[in-house]
């Protein structure tokens, strides 16, 4: 079985190791992708974005959602994920993503959220192969006409309900009749969402029967966890979600970079660099607002005693400015600092 810190290839694309970071809804923009590629992450994928969005040239998307920063390509590949339902606008973003400097195009074939899977994207495809099929092969034809080389992959899970392999069946006609380089697999049916155990044995079926990669998504958190599902499958790569949030020191530990966990300075270092770019993509105040969804991530990992670490995280969903939070978070731990 390879290792994870071998290189592996992804149609012409060469990919430095196996540990990706998956598409996180309304989290991963540019900087939350920079931040696992600055702990190792071969590959970044975005959060998912409207193909309706782009094809209209909604301002906030193009300048925002599609930002791209030059240093995330040299840690591996950028992809930017895509969703929608409609093959000739899909057709039309891939291009514009393509064009924008996106490595690889990930469409969206798993969301369980309802405002999208009863649109008919996300997991609403699951229901409609055809249209699902179709829909890839736009995408295909899109991003070759921006750019030669661009590949399309699918993140899709495992079917709509418990016991449904319809995810498992589009995942061969997407790669055998649409020309998709490679599936990300979530082994949980949609109707769980993130409840309930993956079925790995499912994914290493399709590993062995899947003339392309797949890449693993779906219950990771825990180092030999992953090592061991990622054997058990032989699946050609892992993607790292939830277990990822607030904690980018998972992948120096898959790759062998890192045996500990990280210190309390370590993560309030790593929580001022994500403010500092959030800032940078935001604004300020808008940067402050969009944070409190971070603070619950970082915090935990401080070492404060329970009822300190309750307070702050209380106080930084209250917090107006940056500024502000920059001073809850000295307040906190300053009775702790001599045992950094």
């Amino acid at each position: 079985m390879p290792a994870l810190t071998d290189r592996w290839t992804l149609a012409d694309l060469e990919l430095p190791n196996r540990v990706a970071l998956a598409p996180l809804a309304g989290i991963g923009n540019w900087f939350v992708r920079l931040q696992a590629k600055r702990y190792g992450a071969g590959m970044a994928v975005s959060e998912m974005v409207s193909s309706y969005a782009v094809h209209h040239r909604n301002r906030k998307t193009i300048t925002e959602l599609l930002r791209i920063d030059e240093r995330e390509h040299a840690g591996g590949p950028v992809a930017i994920q895509l969703f929608g339902e409609e093959p000739a606008v899909m057709r039309s973003a891939a291009r514009t993503v393509a064009a924008a400097g996106a490595d690889v195009i990930d469409i969206n074939m798993g969301c369980p959220v309802p405002k999208v899977a009863r649109t008919g994207a996300g997991a609403g495809l699951l229901a409609d192969p055809d249209r699902a099929v179709a829909l890839a092969r736009a995408a295909v034809a899109g991003a070759g006409e921006a750019r030669e080389g661009v590949p399309v992959t699918v993140k899709i899970r495992s079917g709509l309900r418990v016991g449904d392999r319809s995810g498992f069946e589009l995942a061969h006609r997407l790669v055998e009749e649409a020309g998709v380089a490679a599936i990300a697999f979530h082994p949980r049916a949609a109707a769980v969402h993130h409840k309930g155990s993956p079925d790995y044995a499912l994914v290493a079926e399709l590993a062995r029967t899947l003339p392309a990669p797949v890449i693993l998504s779906g219950g990771l958190y825990e180092e030999d966890h992953v090592r061991e599902v990622l054997r058990a499958t032989g699946a050609a790569a892992v993607m790292l979600a939830r277990g990822a949030l607030g904690n980018p020191w998972l992948f120096e530990q898959l790759l062998g970079r890192r045996a500990a966990p990280p210190a309390r300075r370590e993560v309030r270092a790593e929580l001022e660099w994500t403010m500092q770019r959030a800032a940078e993509h935001l604004g300020e105040e808008r940067a402050a607002r969009y944070l409190r969804k971070f603070y619950p991530w970082y915090v935990p990992r401080l070492g404060l005693p329970a009822p300190a670490a309750r307070e702050l995280q209380q106080a930084l969903q209250r917090s107006t400015s940056l500024a502000q939070a920059r001073g809850l978070l000295a307040a906190a731990e300053s009775p702790l600092a001599s045992a950094a």
